[in-house]
């Protein structure tokens, strides 16, 4: 949440780009996001996916991230791996490199970099990990990091000059200590359009939500993620803008469109 005098400003991003085409639930999500996680081909995405989901933002006015993982297409990014460092900062060079050439074709530029999965919630929780993300991020001059509040990479990230942006997930179950629940457990996924919405205007407003043992969680957000891959992503990315919108908070990119932070 940005605070700028009386309003009250947040981000609202979503991942994108992770089926075989650009879907017309896609374009949904995009009517309603201000910035957009394209997967980069290591968990999902082709080139003509990433071209087309850049054309689209940059028609939009959308912000452009690079959504990059660990190389997983079996098991979408999501589950955890032992990657060496220096083979790691290749890997999200190699992605980020890959979607730059697609981005720039489609007349965009890539404003900043969120880990997906299994990636991020490494780089939350491992500090060798979030060094080597750091790493990368540094030597590609896009300057921007996605991370949640707490998380390992947010010291490495402000050591090499990087900007941190905080993000909060209003369609996850959260744990007491600010961090995501897995996926597994019950609750950890809320799929109902409405109480996404509450729940992200709780984010902003009242900066935090609550936990899944029913305990009041402080969750710091400066931009919140909608899961593209979700059934409902549309409907729920509709209301949670409109919920953000009617709660009084103007929902803008924290990068201008094209990638000029």
């Amino acid at each position: 949440m940005v605070d700028t005098g009386a309003m009250v400003v947040v981000d609202l991003n979503a991942d994108l780009g992770e089926a075989d085409v650009l879907t017309p639930e896609d374009a949904g999500v995009l009517d309603a996001v201000t910035s957009v996680s394209i997967a980069c081909g290591f968990h999902a995405g082709s080139r003509k996916v990433m071209r087309d989901t850049a054309r689209a933002c940059v028609a939009r006015g959308v912000a452009i991230g690079a959504h990059v993982s660990f190389r997983d297409s079996e098991g979408f990014g999501r589950r955890a791996r032992d990657v060496a460092p220096a083979q790691l900062i290749d890997d999200i060079i190699e992605q980020c490199a890959t979607l730059l050439e697609e981005v720039g074709s489609a007349g965009g530029t890539v404003a900043y970099v969120k880990p997906h999965g299994a990636l991020y919630h490494q780089m939350s929780a491992d500090a060798v990990v979030a060094t080597s993300v750091v790493s990368a991020v540094s030597r590609l001059a896009i300057g921007t990091l996605l991370t949640q509040a707490g998380s390992e990479a947010i010291a490495a990230a402000h050591r090499s000059g990087l900007r941190v942006v905080l993000e909060g997930f209003p369609d996850r179950g959260y744990l007491v200590n600010g961090r995501l629940a897995p996926r597994h457990r019950a609750g950890a996924v809320v799929d109902d359009p409405a109480h996404v919405a509450d729940r992200a205007v709780s984010l902003v407003h009242r900066g935090g939500i609550e936990a899944m043992s029913g305990q009041w969680t402080p969750v710091a957000v400066e931009t919140l993620c909608i899961h593209g891959d979700s059934p409902s992503a549309a409907a729920t990315a509709a209301a949670v803008r409109a919920a953000l919108e009617g709660a009084g908070i103007a929902v803008r990119p924290f990068a201008k469109p094209g990638g000029v932070a």
